[in-house]
């Protein structure tokens, strides 16, 4: 009998050495960084400022393809990730296939 997995678990299911989130700038860091609270509706200025820096931790990482594409086919709806906000990766998937979309973005 096969072994059924979801395509979720699949996401997951990587070799070690070529698991992207071992090489991500963002490795380490506080996840807060990059998902904001409920608290931070009340502050549009502060979770902006958030955002910002998130992106710019993204913008310098040499796996944000792969993040991008991760967060895409997962359906992640928070936080930023690939350099992108959740409205941001909502738009981008309206347009294709998750990796055809990350390259594009990236580029």
């Amino acid at each position: 009998m096969a072994e059924r997995t979801s395509s979720l678990a699949r996401l997951f299911a990587v070799e070690p050495e070529n698991d992207w989130r071992m090489r991500a700038a963002c490795k380490g860091m506080d996840p807060e960084h990059f998902f904001s609270s409920d608290d931070d509706a009340a502050n549009k200025h502060e979770r902006a400022e958030r955002e910002a820096s998130a992106k710019a931790v993204c913008m310098k990482c040499e796996v944000r393809r792969d993040c991008l594409s991760y967060a895409i086919a997962a359906g992640e709806r928070y936080g930023v990730w690939g350099g992108m906000n959740a409205q941001e990766r909502r738009a981008l998937a309206r347009r294709g296939s998750s990796e055809t979309r990350a390259t594009e973005a990236v580029s």
